[in-house]
């Protein structure tokens, strides 16, 4: 015997009309992209040291870190850029890392400031590596970040068009451009560095948005078999709301998984994290009012060609 469940996000059978609102969805996402591309030109991004080139030092300190003493006597020492992360599960190791500097003499005097600084900090503490990232090596990691986000639209454009029509497709990977943009967007006005944890989370998100819209375009597929004369923009609404529950069970369920990583994860996951969550949000929006529509737009005459055909008498007129 299956027992229904004591929460729902929505009660069945519910019968919302998503459609009504896909010219308000797409023109509020357009405007949305569009403005996330300006801003990516000016003021841009903030780069992270992945991308901008600098030193980063790993440091083991006698006991367990302090990181806010740490912090304090770094920017004592006239070095407010310094960026402290916890490495290990030990407390005692921590990466500091630093932007370039102009010069080699520079670089070494930086380094000198950060060794002062931890000798009042955390007595005893002791610099194990120095590594530098240089500009070239920078701009190959930012080019090699691209291409694995170009690599992804086009891995999930083929697989979406090989297991539905290129309609989905389509409109799956349009969809995802736009929570790109976006995401970016997000990115230049909360100036979260962009380095390779957030192409890693950018790439999550993409992941994250691609399963959403596979769920909902599965049932509008069966749906499609299912009721041969029924109006695709119908089709397309009860499809939504048949698959509305699990949407919402699942990316509340992520959503509150990633929310504590945002607020206590510290520097190292904070931002990985804010940017999971603001793609949760948008990639679920976005399978509803956005790759929804562009389906009914680029499938109403092809999908459903059946649509004038005479509709049953237990059918609604659309």
């Amino acid at each position: 015997m299956f027992y229904k469940p004591a929460f729902r996000f929505v009660p069945d059978g519910t019968k919302i009309r998503f459609m009504n609102g896909r010219f308000a969805g797409l023109i509020v996402s357009a405007i949305l992209s569009v403005t996330s591309i300006v801003l990516f030109f000016h003021p841009g991004l903030n780069m992270g040291l992945d991308f901008r080139g600098g030193v980063v030092l790993q440091v083991q300190t006698p006991q367990k870190a302090d990181f806010p003493a740490l912090r304090a006597a770094l920017a004592g020492a006239g070095l407010n850029d310094a960026a402290l992360q916890s490495v290990g599960s030990q407390g005692n190791q921590v990466r500091i890392s630093l932007e370039s500097r102009d010069s080699a003499a520079a670089t070494q005097t930086a380094i000198g400031k950060v060794q002062e600084a931890l000798s009042k900090a955390a007595p005893g503490a002791k610099i194990q590596s120095t590594q530098a990232v240089g500009a070239s090596v920078s701009d190959q990691l930012f080019v090699q970040g691209l291409e694995a986000l170009g690599l992804s639209f086009l891995m999930i454009l083929i697989y979406i068009w090989f297991r539905f029509e290129w309609q989905f497709a389509v409109g799956a990977v349009a969809t995802l451009l736009l929570d790109t943009t976006k995401a970016i967007g997000f990115m230049v006005i909360t100036r979260i560095p962009f380095d390779l944890v957030t192409i890693a989370a950018i790439l999550t998100i993409i992941g994250y948005s691609t399963n959403d819209k596979v769920v909902v375009y599965d049932r509008v597929r069966e749906n499609l078999r299912k009721y041969k004369t029924m109006n695709l923009r119908e089709l397309i609404d009860l499809s939504i709301n048949e698959t509305l529950n699990r949407t919402l069970g699942t990316s509340g369920t992520v959503f509150l998984a990633a929310l504590p990583l945002a607020l206590f994860g510290g520097s190292a996951l904070s931002g990985f994290a804010w940017i999971m969550l603001f793609g949760i949000v948008v990639g679920t929006s976005s399978s509803i009012f956005i790759a929804a529509p562009i389906l009914l737009f680029l499938g109403e005459h092809r999908l459903r060609r059946s649509a004038a055909a005479p509709k049953k008498p237990n059918e609604k007129k659309a």
